[in-house]
């Protein structure tokens, strides 16, 4: 049993090394890895010689007797001692290779492009819908698909729809970030009313579509320890996108992607027993340190949200087919709020590490004329379950390695912004996807087919907001 990427790096570090470089990263990694991994095995042979040796004086031992058997009990001590020097100075080298072997993001697959133009993080492979687009915007949109060769009908509009930020907080006023900023900080958020019920609806719509196809719904642990969270994430690189949880050994977690995938940490499946099929719910945090200025307004890049996730352990042979089943899942979502996207093939040096190859879908904003990220869709291979210590015994005693997948079904608070600025009418008005309505029923007081605006949108003669963006 050996994991895929471990053994590139003691049989074939070039493979390694070809890896990085799509991903625009230092190869330096593997020649620390190699150069560690060498010497644990010196280090290893060593002890193993001396516990020889020591297993011999030992035998020797019983059959002397006077100076000589004095002489070889004081071998024997000295044995140990440099026993316990050597495995000592082992387990650094194996602390250390372990974290540098961490560090090594997953091995990228065949089909994912590298070498993409300035600019380009992702190549589109399909659409689907028709966008509204303000004509203020009719380049960018067409930059946006017809530079990859896509021919996109859209729907040209003559007045400019208001962005999401300005909508919940002075449109609708469901909305309050400036208070949030103030008792909490930047990224924060109140919702009210309707948008509340709104999140809550998406949240029981993707569920609802979830567990009809046999995934189990989980409710995991919103707090992970570290040694755990670090056989998920490479800790090093992330250990500033997470919040610990002061004086504890916790971290908030960023997704339910990860406590499931903790689920079946040092679990031994039998081949019958996957794949295994989880969707689950919880509130997400992120400290999103790595964003700088970008989103300020709004609540499309927070520090909380909640999510629904869909998750996988599967066998090696069919993590691919269910990488294909996961994204097709996420887009009869979108299609059933109908709102209009398309689907990325990101680029090596745009991936997640833990990801061999991954989809975005992203959703049209009107507003900012331009496709957004609403869905990550991954298939990790054995980056993760490697390190979890997951496997699958086979039906002929071989052990291997399951493979992990993960995908965004849908992420609340992005959702409410692509529908506040995709479903807006000309006064505010945001028309409630068909599909959600049905979820929206348990509520006394909640919205039946419309959100109407508390403030209506006043517009200057070239279809211009006033006073919004």
């Amino acid at each position: 049993m050996s994991w895929s990427l471990l053994d590139a790096l003691r049989r074939n570090p070039d493979i390694v090394r070809d890896s990085l470089r799509k991903r625009r990263m230092d190869v330096g990694v593997v020649d620390r890895f190699i150069e560690l991994d060498s010497k644990w095995r010196s280090v290893k042979a060593e002890i193993d010689e001396l516990r020889h040796r020591h297993n011999v004086i030992s035998k020797e031992i019983s059959k002397l007797s006077g100076a000589e058997r004095e002489a070889m009990i004081r071998e024997a001590k000295e044995l140990l001692n440099e026993i316990q020097s050597k495995e000592e100075e082992l387990n650094a080298i194996e602390r250390e290779r372990d974290r540098v072997l961490k560090s090594i993001p997953n091995l990228v697959h065949n089909d994912v492009p590298y070498n993409c133009p300035e600019g380009v993080d992702a190549i589109p492979i399909r659409f689907y819908g028709t966008p509204r687009v303000w004509v203020g915007y009719i380049n960018d949109f067409k930059e946006q698909t017809e530079r990859f060769g896509f021919n996109v009908p859209y729907e040209t509009i003559e007045w400019k729809p208001v962005g999401h930020a300005d909508m919940l907080e002075y449109v609708l006023g469901m909305g309050d970030t400036l208070k949030a900023g103030e008792v909490v900080g930047s990224r924060f958020y109140y919702l009210f009313d309707d948008l509340v019920m709104l999140d809550l609806a998406l949240i029981a719509y993707a569920i609802d579509h979830m567990t009809k196809k046999g995934f189990r719904l989980v409710l995991p642990p919103y707090m992970l320890k570290y040694d755990v969270l670090s056989e998920i994430l490479d800790m090093d690189t992330f250990k500033d996108m997470v919040y610990k949880v002061e004086n504890e050994d916790l971290y908030l977690i960023g997704t339910a992607e990860h406590p499931i995938a903790a689920y079946l940490r040092r679990a031994e499946l039998l081949e019958d027993q996957l794949p295994q099929l989880f969707v689950g719910v919880s509130p997400s945090f992120r400290r999103e340190a790595s964003a700088g200025n970008r989103d300020m307004k709004g609540i499309f890049r927070v520090h909380q949200f909640h999510k629904v996730e869909q998750f996988v352990f599967s066998l090696p042979e069919d993590s691919w087919k269910w990488h294909e089943e996961l994204i097709k899942n996420a887009e009869e979502l979108w299609q059933g709020l109908g709102l209009p996207y398309r689907v990325v093939l990101l680029c090596a040096h745009d991936m997640g590490r833990c990801a061999a190859k991954q989809y975005d879908l992203e959703v049209w904003m009107p507003a900012q004329g331009k496709y957004r990220e609403m869905v990550s869709c991954s298939n990790c291979t054995d980056w993760q379950s490697a390190k979890l210590g997951i496997r699958v015994l086979r039906k002929d005693m071989r052990r291997e390695f399951v493979h992990t997948l993960n995908s965004t079904a849908i992420a609340s608070t992005r959702a409410i912004t692509a529908i506040l600025e995709n479903n807006q009418e000309p006064d505010g008005t945001v028309i409630i996807p068909k599909v959600l309505r049905k979820y929206l029923e348990i509520f006394s007081k909640g919205p039946v087919d419309a959100i109407y605006p508390r403030r209506k949108i006043e517009r200057d003669e070239k279809g211009l907001p006033k006073g919004l963006s």
